[in-house]
């Protein structure tokens, strides 16, 4: 028995030993995230059947349905922002309140909900943009009207778990497409 224990403490004396070194511990330096997202450069979108235009960017593909609806994907990015387009007839009360819905519905997952009104009289576009911060399912969404015949929302997502650390790049990148298509936007 005694044996056994001599050669346990020689092993751990020689592992303890062994394992000390010289080297000068360092911590890792900092390092930054490189994110590298194209130039946003904007083209006319043409949904000749749509009675609406904006710009859009060109490094994103829309996919337009026959009820004007849209998918506007971000490749490389792993987003998408949908457009959905509703006439306005005796229901702009209700779209509304659904447009305001949409972003609030996400309260439960969000630490703050930004909201910011659009107006454009020359285009006679008003509408409100929402930033959601926290790791909720959407992080941009808006919604714009002409208050008489067109009723827009947008709303975009990821196909990622959300964290909002993490993709707050490519939310700060799409939301400034938002804007532009905000700005731009003319009904016809």
């Amino acid at each position: 028995m005694y044996a056994s224990l001599r050669i346990l403490l020689v092993l751990t004396l020689i592992i303890t030993v062994s394992s000390c070194n010289d080297k000068e511990v360092l911590p890792k330096p900092s390092a930054q995230l490189a994110l590298d997202f194209p130039k946003g450069d904007y083209v006319q979108s043409n949904n000749l059947n749509c009675p609406f235009s904006f710009e859009v960017n060109e490094y994103a593909r829309v996919l337009a349905k026959s009820d004007c609806s849209m998918k506007i994907e971000y490749p490389g990015m792993d987003a998408t922002l949908y457009l959905n387009y509703r006439p306005v007839q005796d229901n702009l009360r209700k779209l509304l309140i659904d447009g305001q819905k949409l972003s609030y519905d996400h309260n439960q997952k969000a630490d703050v909900i930004g909201d910011y009104p659009f107006v454009n009289k020359m285009n006679k576009t008003y509408g409100m943009m929402y930033e959601i911060e926290g790791n909720a399912a959407s992080n941009a969404q808006f919604y714009v009207t002409d208050s008489t015949k067109h009723f827009l929302t947008a709303s975009l997502y990821f196909y990622t778990q959300p964290n909002y650390d993490s993709i707050l790049p490519a939310v700060d990148y799409v939301k400034t497409d938002m804007i532009k298509m905000m700005e731009t936007l003319k009904w016809k």
